[in-house]
């Protein structure tokens, strides 16, 4: 029987294993966890106690953490800079107004 040398063998045993690798029911999943159980009939209980739960923090009040962005950016190329007729940047006169600005009149 032909074997792999010593090194390349050991450089092998550190690689991850795939489904190939590995006998029937071998399953590699991603990390998440379960939430529940599955039932004989098809099935799935959720398990509440095991629900991943966000508390996000309240920002009606003082809210003291700052952005990971300054405020001192440019205004981006492109970026809608006002309301025209409640429509926002769908208005179509807006989309005229900006064109003739950029292209010019024909």
């Amino acid at each position: 029987m032909v074997s792999p040398t010593a090194p390349l063998f050991r450089s092998l045993r550190r690689l991850a294993l795939t489904t190939k690798m590995v006998g029937k029911g071998f399953y590699k999943g991603n990390r998440t966890g379960t939430i529940g159980r599955h039932t004989k009939h098809g099935g799935f209980i959720i398990d509440w106690d095991k629900v991943r739960t966000y508390v996000a923090p309240d920002m009606t009040k003082k809210f003291e953490l700052k952005p990971f962005v300054t405020n001192k950016l440019p205004r981006a190329v492109g970026s809608y800079g006002g309301d025209a007729g409640g429509k926002g940047p769908l208005s179509g006169q807006r989309y005229l107004q900006r064109w003739k600005e950029e292209n010019g009149d024909f």
